[in-house]
């Protein structure tokens, strides 16, 4: 990985930590060269010559928002205020802008908003797993063909490569977790590691490059990074290395040593109004989940305007099998703030039909409040949120019956979701194909899963 070397911190005791709490090296680790175990020079290579689609000219994204452990839909976006009090829970709906639309009190701001928004109420099949596998591939964890379903995002960089020389097509957030399952990015599966995603936020195997005469603490002062960059650069072609490079090697440095990449990264070069909307959150994760990081709703907007076509991210940890209203009430507000300040930033910078963003989780929560005030696991149903994408928003997809334990109409599998997200990227899941191991077609999607007739 490319790491920036750190003699010492500039306030004893804090770990180099930004006003915010968030580490420098949350932004600015460059994570691995070896991305999953592949070179960054396979990775381009791969994805010059995987471009299948030939819509390297595509300018759409996919922001991918996963939500660990389970949110509990029937106390966000399908509240039952007419069930028993076993089940209805402590939140009362609002109204949204979106007539006869209503979700949780908690979430005021994304409801003046749901009209660039559609619900879905009614996902179906979840796999009865704490991971984030069927969020990140569309498909069920058993019965994977030899190495695995590949990731959305693996799927994109094989048939579509990069957008820009000095971004990887595929970018993961995911911060490490006490549960690493949650922690996911997405694996490359049968399409190799070279379709790995680009994973800031975790340490990878492999060597370390240390950018020399850059510390830490110098990084404060932008100039010096890049000059840092600049110096790096002079000294490889003064030594002659880059002369023995081959093409997809020297493009390995040029993504490596670039700005493009770290600029992207570094949230702080943001206006100070817009890091104020996005939010600080809470650096620190709670139990076997993940952290609050606020700055990831932003750094994925910056990534995409840059040149990446899929980011995925994971916010916080959704299991909450005891103290669920009091979790919820923590969370929602930041998840409500992060969301809406990624929305209106996509539209203020004419990105919002390019972008497309779902929010979701593994599964959903039982209907029947535990003794714990706790939801337990429940895969029977679930709930999804889309936006962007130019897609036909202002409505809702799906129904569950009054306790919100069984979908009663329209239920939506993931594959249909994922099949949208496809549609909107320009790529036909019904027709387009990816290699497995033996060098079999396979379909991006389960049979039978189209794109969501509502949305298209």
């Amino acid at each position: 990985m490319l790491t920036i070397s750190a003699s010492q911190s500039p306030q004893p005791g804090n770990g180099s930590r930004f006003c915010d709490g968030h580490t420098r090296r949350d932004f600015l680790r460059i994570g691995g060269l070896a991305l999953g175990g592949a070179s960054l020079p396979q990775l381009l290579a791969a994805q010059a010559g995987g471009a299948a689609t030939g819509a390297l000219g595509n300018a759409k994204s996919v922001i991918m928002i996963f939500l660990p452990g389970g949110p509990s839909h029937q106390d966000i976006f399908d509240l039952k205020p007419d069930a028993p009090s076993e089940v209805r829970g402590e939140f009362n709906p609002i109204s949204t802008n979106v007539d006869g639309v209503r979700i949780t009190e908690l979430l005021p701001k994304l409801a003046t908003r749901m009209d660039r928004c559609t619900l879905i109420r009614s996902m179906v099949e979840c796999d009865s797993r704490h991971d984030a596998f069927q969020c990140l591939t569309g498909r069920p964890f058993a019965n994977q063909p030899p190495g695995g379903w590949p990731a959305f995002g693996s799927v994109v960089s094989s048939l579509q490569g990069q957008r820009t020389e000095q971004l990887p097509a595929f970018v993961g957030l995911a911060p490490k977790m006490g549960h690493m399952p949650w922690a996911r990015c997405g694996e490359p599966g049968f399409l190799g590691v070279r379709h790995a995603p680009f994973e800031p936020n975790k340490g990878g195997a492999g060597e370390d490059m240390t950018l020399n005469g850059v510390s830490l603490e110098r990084l404060a002062d932008r100039r010096a990074l890049l000059q840092g960059f600049d110096r790096f650069r002079r000294e490889v072609d003064a030594s002659g290395i880059m002369g023995g490079l081959d093409v997809f090697n020297q493009q390995a440095f040029g993504v490596l040593t670039s700005s493009k990449l770290v600029d992207a990264l570094d949230v702080s070069k943001e206006d100070a109004r817009w890091l104020e909307r996005y939010g600080k959150g809470d650096a620190k994760n709670r139990d076997d989940g993940g952290p609050k990081l606020m700055t990831h709703f932003l750094a994925a907007r910056r990534l995409v305007e840059a040149g990446a076509r899929v980011v995925t991210v994971a916010f916080s940890r959704w299991d909450h099998h005891g103290e669920n209203f009091a979790a919820l009430r923590q969370d929602l507000p930041l998840l409500d703030q992060g969301l809406t300040a990624l929305l209106d930033d996509l539209r203020d910078r004419g990105l919002e039909k390019d972008v497309a963003v779902v929010v979701w989780g593994e599964f959903g929560r039982t209907p029947v409040i535990n003794k714990n005030a706790g939801r337990d696991h429940w895969p029977r149903v679930s709930c999804a949120l889309l936006a962007g994408g130019a897609f036909r928003h202002g409505q809702v997809i799906g129904a569950t019956d009054r306790t919100g334990g069984e979908a009663t109409e329209r239920p939506v599998k993931f594959g249909e979701v994922f099949a949208t997200l496809y549609h909107h990227l320009g790529i036909d899941a019904s027709l387009d194909t990816v290699a497995d191991l033996a060098g079999r077609p396979q379909y991006l999607v389960e049979p039978g899963c189209m794109p969501l007739r509502e949305l298209v």
